[in-house]
């Protein structure tokens, strides 16, 4: 079994148009939620999201790519762009034989199924574009992100809601481990800021009504909390094995040493009310990686801001972690587990949210800094963790956990670890 490295990072989000800028606007705890541009918002209850202010696909991408592509792909197609500089990878002709892509999607091009829906009813069907189909699928981003790169590995998208890219990690970094190729490119997108989107999950009571205050409005674990907020971005990592890595002199952000995959098998929309499918996925993830929970020094949560997500979440690492995790009466203690939610600044990026937060979790390991979870005033009772509130704090952290959960009740739980020989 060979081990899994993370050699790149590329990230497009509210917080910053590139992987430096996104870190480094979630240690200075500033948000990158505002009121909603990419469409009229005026009439909807919710008029607030996490948009990637200032990105502009002309300034990236080909005329070409820009009209077969959805906004998702275009995001998606960057943050590989960046994501390949930073590794300082070389493409050659073998390396193209075997590396993969694997770009986890929720929705896909969600702003185009309106829009051609609407050319449809008003303009009949000789109206709509040839494009449109290869636009909106959801495994174009890794299609298109192959066809850029001449990749002829395996090439698929996850879509397990807002686990799919977790999903697609976890299984880029198993296909490296089992020696089929040392290489691969991983991550996720989503774009679906849109009237549909935001409809949709307003029609569920699921978003945050807090459009005089956008920067306020995701406060996961505090008693304010009134919903998520839907963001759009992407992030994709380069994966390789260690062997490959270390043979052509690769920078290493962290070792992906576990994988827990699981599902509730309960409900829709609500996790299970004991948290049995998160544990499990935590659990399967801590003995992928042989480690005990006390070993475990930080835990990016799913941590969306919702009233009852929240709660359950925190009680599942309770059940998991044990008084490891349990908050300090006093000032924090750096034997204890820290756990935080970047969805506070960013708000809920759906398919694409897992593979964001790995990437956050390899810098972190990398830089020995730990993202706060922002407007965090008033703690919910019933979650009794260390959560890291307001302010970022410095850490060397050994191993961390990342956590994502998703309607149907999927589960996918990662941990990344700082490089031991």
């Amino acid at each position: 079994m060979h081990r899994v490295v993370v050699t790149g990072i590329g990230m497009v989000t509210p917080c910053g148009l590139t992987a430096p800028d996104t870190f480094a606007s979630l240690l200075e705890s500033r948000s990158g939620v505002g009121t909603i541009s990419l469409f009229d918002a005026a009439d909807y209850p919710v008029r607030i999201a996490g948009e990637c202010r200032g990105f502009d696909p002309k300034l990236h991408l080909t005329k070409k790519q820009q009209k077969e592509t959805a906004r998702f792909s275009q995001l998606s197609l960057v943050a590989t762009k960046e994501c390949l500089a930073d590794a300082g990878l070389e493409l050659t002709d073998a390396i193209r034989a075997t590396c993969g892509t694997y770009i986890g999607v929720g929705l896909g091009g969600l702003e185009l199924l309106y829009q051609y829906a609407v050319t449809l009813h008003e303009r009949g069907p000789g109206k709509i574009s040839p494009y449109f189909i290869p636009q909106v699928i959801a495994n174009l981003a890794a299609g298109q992100i192959a066809i850029e790169y001449g990749l002829r590995g395996p090439s698929y998208c996850t879509t397990s809601a807002c686990a799919s890219s977790a999903h697609a990690i976890g299984d880029a970094a198993d296909w490296i481990r089992l020696g089929r190729s040392p290489i691969m490119i991983a991550g996720g997108a989503e774009s679906t800021i849109t009237g549909l989107g935001i409809g949709g999950f307003a029609a569920m009571f699921a978003l945050s009504k807090r459009n005089d205050a956008p920067a306020a409005a995701s406060r996961p674990w505090d008693r304010g909390r009134d919903g998520f907020v839907c963001a759009e971005g992407a992030a994709t990592l380069l994966l390789e094995s260690l062997e490959h890595a270390t043979a052509r002199g690769a920078k290493i952000y962290a070792e992906i040493t576990g994988y827990g995959a699981t599902c509730d098998g309960h409900h829709i929309t609500q996790p299970a009310p004991d948290g049995r499918g998160a544990i499990a996925a935590m659990k399967q993830a801590l003995a992928g990686a042989k480690l005990s929970p006390r070993e475990v020094d930080y835990v990016n949560a799913h941590g969306t801001s919702t009233p009852q997500g929240d709660i359950q979440e925190s009680k599942a690492i309770l059940e998991v972690f044990g008084d490891h995790a349990l908050a300090p009466s006093g000032a924090a203690r750096s034997d204890q587990l820290w756990v935080s939610s970047t969805k506070s600044a960013m708000g809920h990026l759906l398919g694409g949210a897992g593979a964001v937060e790995a990437a956050i979790v390899a810098m972190a390991i990398a830089r020995g800094q730990v993202p706060p979870t922002l407007n965090l005033e008033d703690r919910e009772p019933e979650c009794a963790l260390d959560f890291v509130p307001l302010r970022a704090r410095e850490r060397t952290i050994r191993h961390a956990l990342s956590n994502s959960f998703g309607f149907g009740g999927t589960n996918a739980s990662l941990v990344l670890s700082r490089l031991e020989s």
